[in-house]
């Protein structure tokens, strides 16, 4: 028999991984807070949308509300849960699901930022592990719709990035890398450090600037002043997380060192990255904006405290300044709060 999946959480990420394992015929149960999502996944199914007309397909999916989980004790427990909620949601859907998980059960961060160390205060390191879903660029656009906007990766990038904390390429991790095969392309990875940062690299720089400022990726991409203090937003992480010793991959196909020279004036840099970024928005839907952005939208609490404010704080452990960092998570604190409207002018004089 299969192993028995549980997704916490059916947001974009959540969503599009259960669907896709449902059409592959795993064992799949999904949980979610949002009572309209669950209605719809468990009446008519979660329904994908991609670029193309040969991704889109709806998975029926057998879906429950946070009120009904205690039925699990009824059931066989789980094998293997997805943790696919917002980075402030961790600790409670990890205490919420674990009462139902067999006794070598584990866990799996599928979230936005570093959340492995939450999950391991409460389930112990020796059951967690985690995924970075890279490329993914997808929405949750109405209860039971998930649209993506990007292309799949394929064979030219990775989505699905797994790995144990220790390092090691373990039968767990490949078991992973199968299931979520279903969906994109997946590897197991001995980096899941260095894949954790290099993926908060690419937050730290487009999710705060297009939720303070309003503007879709592709706007943030193109535009000068965005697109200049998204390098420098980059250069920041990037010199925040070597110091901490991560190995950073390659950020859209470029050196991170690419991004620290931009940083410091090299013009042939720059333009690399510019060309690239341009290169990219031209395979990308319009109407795509990172899930902070999808956030303020939609009048949604964001992580921009587990993302810009992980990047400020791991800076003053070593004593290296994150001013731009500093002034996104300012900007965005006040949009949230209702202070000020998104607009450009909130990147003025970063």
């Amino acid at each position: 028999m299969g192993k028995r999946i549980v997704v916490v959480g059916a947001g974009a990420i959540g969503s599009y991984i259960a669907a896709h394992m449902i059409r592959g015929g795993e064992d799949v149960t999904v949980v979610d807070p949002w009572p309209e999502n669950v209605e719809v996944m468990r009446n008519t199914g979660i329904h994908i949308k991609g670029v193309t007309s040969q991704e889109e397909f709806t998975a029926k999916a057998r879906a429950f509300h946070l009120t009904e989980i205690q039925d699990f004790i009824k059931e066989d427990p789980f094998d293997i849960a997805l943790i696919c909620v917002k980075s402030y949601d961790t600790e409670w859907a990890t205490h919420l699901i674990r009462q139902y998980m067999a006794p070598d059960g584990y866990f799996v961060s599928m979230q936005n930022c570093i959340n492995e160390e939450r999950l391991a205060a409460i389930v112990g390191w020796g059951k967690t592990l985690g995924c970075i879903v890279s490329l993914l660029a997808g929405e949750l656009v109405g209860p039971g719709q998930m649209e993506r906007y990007v292309p799949l990766g394929g064979e030219r990038h990775v989505v699905y990035r797994v790995g144990e904390v220790h390092g090691r390429i373990t039968p767990r991790a490949e078991e992973l890398q199968k299931l979520f095969s279903h969906a994109d392309s997946a590897i197991a990875t001995p980096n899941l450090w260095g894949e954790r940062w290099t993926k908060l690299t690419i937050n730290g720089m487009r999710n705060g600037l297009s939720a303070c400022t309003g503007y879709s990726g592709n706007k943030r991409d193109t535009l000068e002043e965005p697109r200049w203090l998204s390098i420098r937003l980059g250069a920041e992480t990037i010199r925040v997380g070597r110091a901490h010793g991560f190995q950073l991959e390659k950020i859209q196909g470029m050196d991170p060192e690419l991004y620290v020279q931009a940083a410091d004036g090299d013009k042939k840099a720059f333009q690399t990255i510019a060309d690239t970024l341009e290169e990219y928005s031209k395979h990308r839907k319009e109407e795509q904006r990172p899930s902070m952005g999808q956030d303020i939208l939609k009048g949604r609490r964001t992580e921009i405290n587990f993302m810009n404010g992980m990047i400020i704080e791991k800076g003053k452990e070593l004593g290296i300044p994150t001013p731009c960092h500093e002034g996104i998570l300012k900007a965005v604190s006040q949009v949230e709060r209702g202070l000020i409207k998104p607009s450009p002018d909130n990147i003025k004089g970063l």
